[in-house]
């Protein structure tokens, strides 16, 4: 199955559930910078990981926002799966990068690698998508190289 026929038949993410994902992502990063806890990173990395591996059924923040969010749910704008999964797959290896960094003990380069979930988290929230960008770039690029 091409990616456009699978994108056209996939369900979409709808955005209330996406502004979720990255409020979680924005507090938990605050959160563990302002206590200094590299746990709640690595409690951040747990959370996202299952949605980057099986997609949005296994993502407890969209299982959860599903039902906190219902009535906002109905009629939402909604976002592309797979532009969620890139996305979440970025936060999810920067937050690995990050656990390493600490595990290594270089928790200065591990704070950076977790503030950059964070502000790219803090951007989108204020309207633009980083992610979003690079998922375009990627797949403008991977079309000029190897076509559709």
């Amino acid at each position: 199955m091409s990616v456009e026929s699978y994108e056209e038949k996939a369900p979409s993410i709808p955005e209330p559930i996406v502004r979720l994902n990255r409020i979680v992502l924005l507090t938990g990063v605050i959160a563990a910078l302002a206590l200094q806890q590299p746990l709640l990173i690595t409690l951040l990395f747990v959370i996202i990981v299952p949605a980057v591996i099986f997609g949005k059924s296994a993502s407890p923040i969209f299982l959860i926002g599903s039902r906190l969010l219902a009535r906002q749910i109905e009629g939402a704008a909604a976002e592309s799966p797979q532009l969620m999964r890139f996305n979440n797959a970025i936060a999810a290896i920067l937050l690995a990068c990050s656990q390493l960094a600490f595990l290594l003990g270089a928790p200065a380069p591990a704070w950076i690698l977790a503030g950059m979930v964070g502000a790219a988290a803090a951007v989108a929230l204020g309207g633009f998508c980083f992610g979003c960008f690079l998922y375009f770039q990627f797949n403008l690029q991977r079309s000029r190289l190897f076509g559709k």
